[in-house]
């Protein structure tokens, strides 16, 4: 089979990639590098199944031409990381609707069957834990640049199903929860390789706020396993899923955890997430996914662990 990824040179497009080609895809890319890494698919370059194009989702010619030579589309590419939104919030806006819509637009023409990564922002500030796919959505003010990112993401979500109930698109939602895995960058605000590249380097691993906030953290392997086997389920189509694992831990503990298994001599310093961010800033105390849809569906079932998950991590940073 051929297929499209949008944003394969990214930390979980490009574990997709890997994956794909493994099982005898011809897998082509489209990234503008703007999160991603080129040397995220470097080592696929010689594969000649393989083919990618530096370019933005925002170039509808080359998109257009893209989605009609291949036959399946996993749509990766977005503004992601909160630093990243906040620093850039016109062109997350840009990239995370309009690019979306160039996507799904040249997806109907062709028919392509299409999986759109969205997120577990769509929540908000929800308390209702833990979060079911069909739950009522809570934000802040439009003030605050985080909640843009929810906003767009919730935009695609509503432009995908539009686009199944009137036109017949096959397509299938995914609400990413915290993945991680190697080669994630920590650069735009990701937890745990920023926690672990301070640990190494034995410089400060820095908490923002009181550290009491929880998190559920999911190894790309599971979560791109879990992508391909929605992909391949006709009964998927026109649905949302969470996917991620829903085992939690606090971030002071996380803290304390990499510390420990690094033998880092790092001091654990906390800072006010304003001083962080931006003014305002606001932050979710849990986020926890209800998994009972995908595991009905796919008898999904996360098979790494949290310390497996951190040792994938520390060797990945060391190499």
């Amino acid at each position: 089979m051929k297929i499209l990824i949008t944003g394969g040179s990214g930390f979980i497009g490009s574990h997709l990639v890997e994956k794909l080609l493994k099982s005898g895809n011809e897998v082509s890319v489209i990234d503008n590098l703007s999160t991603g890494k080129f040397s995220n698919i470097k080592p696929f370059l010689k594969n000649p199944r393989f083919s990618y194009t530096i370019d933005t989702i925002l170039n509808r010619k080359i998109l257009k031409k893209l989605i009609e030579q291949n036959d399946q589309i996993y749509h990766m590419a977005a503004a992601v990381g909160v630093k990243y939104i906040i620093d850039n919030p016109l062109q997350s806006l840009k990239v995370n609707i309009t690019g979306t819509d160039n996507v799904l637009e040249f997806a109907n023409d062709y028919k392509r069957k299409l999986l759109i990564a969205s997120t577990s922002e769509i929540y908000g500030k929800s308390d209702q834990i833990p979060f079911k796919e069909n739950a009522d959505r809570f934000l802040g003010s439009t003030h605050i640049s985080r909640w843009s990112y929810s906003s767009s993401k919730a935009i695609d979500e509503f432009l995908a199903l539009a686009y199944h109930r009137e036109k017949r698109l096959p397509i299938v939602i995914v609400r990413c929860f915290n993945t991680v895995g190697p080669r994630q960058t920590g650069q735009y605000g990701m937890v745990i390789p920023k926690f672990v590249k301070s640990a190494l380097l034995n410089h400060p691993i820095t908490i923002f706020g009181d550290g009491k906030q929880s998190r559920c953290f999911c190894d790309v392997d599971d979560v791109t396993d879990g992508m391909i086997t929605l992909m391949d389920k006709k009964e998927a189509e026109g649905e949302i899923y969470n996917i991620g694992n829903d085992e939690s831990i606090t971030i002071e503990e996380l803290a304390h955890i990499i510390k420990e298994m690094t033998r880092s001599k790092s001091k654990i310093e906390y800072i006010n997430y304003e001083d962080a961010y931006e003014e305002g800033f606001e932050d979710m105390r849990r986020r926890v996914p209800d998994l009972t849809k995908i595991k009905t569906l796919i008898d999904y079932q996360p098979k790494h662990d949290l310390k497996d998950i951190l040792t994938r991590i520390i060797d990945y940073f060391e190499k």
